[in-house]
């Protein structure tokens, strides 16, 4: 069975909901969205009234230190049940070890009046398991990973945000949005904002998300392979135009186009090998089935030989560029090389 990567931060969800919060948290994950929302829960169920300021206590890598945390954690709450302690983007693990098993004390006598919570974000969540410190927080904290999101739940929260806005929008183009934003929940929400309030109509379009959305680099490199492969050569140079005029560096756009290229060569050799789509998308590690769909239809069209002579023109465009190449020039020399590839074996 696969293994749930959302389980911890569900079990906080439900705890949130039933107001059986933990005296001690852990947070940390790629998705920031997910973890500055959860702070600002958290906040909202724990602080209210005139005393928010007075019960809130927050300490980062300036102002921590243990005796710091020991007065905030010691603090008394005014008119409230709970004291909330935030402690951000402090490696306690790389503390003094004389540091650590003060904190380890603290830890371990945590008052029933606090809540506090370490905030893993610009900072790495690393314990060291051969350490009492990280021994202790596995025990006693409730360690809550906010993961990037799987496709499915991107698309759920995608039609339930349009929703509020009174706006629908299809599975498929919610799929559409999630792959241009990098499937980041920040930048999504952002983009998902815009087309709520200048997509006309009640319905949210492909073609609406095509003209208000700008892919990343990862997602404008595909569809630029996508175009290329398909012979709308036209469209290709616009795509590569368009990460140009966005001042997306040269190296950063070539690395995405090999990356494209790798992909879509393996692709061609999954189809000789005769196995699935689904093996290829574990392996290639893409996130969307109509991703592989698209490759696996490219590659139907080009020989091996073909994907890897691409792969190698690409490679050659990223060393030269690393040497120093004007890197608008050398990737549309790359772009015209690529469609005389392709063209030929079409």
């Amino acid at each position: 069975m696969a293994q749930n990567k959302n389980a911890s931060y569900d079990t906080f969800r439900k705890q949130l909901k039933t107001g059986q919060i933990a005296p001690l948290y852990v947070f940390f994950g790629e998705e920031r969205y997910l973890l500055e929302n959860s702070l600002s829960s958290l906040r909202e169920k724990l602080l209210s009234g005139g005393f928010a300021d007075f019960n809130h206590r927050r300490l980062n890598g300036e102002n921590f230190s243990v005796d710091a945390l020991l007065d905030a954690v010691n603090t008394l709450p005014a008119f409230a049940e709970r004291t909330l302690v935030e402690v951000h983007d402090v490696d306690i693990f790389k503390l003094p070890e004389e540091q650590r098993n003060r904190l380890s004390v603290l830890l371990s006598e945590l008052p029933e009046h606090v809540c506090l919570v370490f905030v893993f974000d610009t900072v790495p969540y690393s314990p060291d398991g051969r350490m009492k410190l990280a021994a202790l927080i596995k025990s006693k904290a409730q360690v809550v990973e906010f993961p990037i999101q799987e496709p499915a739940r991107l698309v759920q929260w995608i039609e339930a945000h349009a929703a509020r806005a009174g706006k629908a929008i299809s599975r498929a183009d919610g799929e559409h949005l999630a792959f241009l934003t990098g499937n980041s929940m920040t930048a999504l929400k952002a983009e998902l904002d815009k087309l709520c309030q200048y997509a006309e109509g009640d319905v949210i379009t492909r073609a609406h998300i095509d003209a208000l959305v700008s892919p990343t680099p990862d997602a404008a490199a595909y569809e630029l392979t996508d175009r290329i492969v398909s012979g709308r050569f036209d469209e290709a140079a616009k795509v590569l135009s368009d990460l140009f005029a966005q001042q997306e560096p040269a190296q950063k756009i070539i690395y995405s186009v090999t990356l494209a290229l790798r992909r879509l060569y393996l692709a061609r050799l999954y189809l000789d090998a005769g196995k699935s789509q689904e093996t290829f998308m574990q392996v290639s590690g893409l996130r969307f089935p109509f991703q592989a769909k698209s490759l696996f239809a490219g590659a139907r069209k080009l020989t091996a030989a073909s994907c890897r002579r691409a792969v190698l023109a690409s490679a050659r465009a990223a060393a030269d560029l690393n040497s120093g190449s004007d890197g608008e020039a050398r990737l549309a020399e790359l772009l015209a090389e690529l469609l005389i590839i392709f063209k030929e074996k079409r």
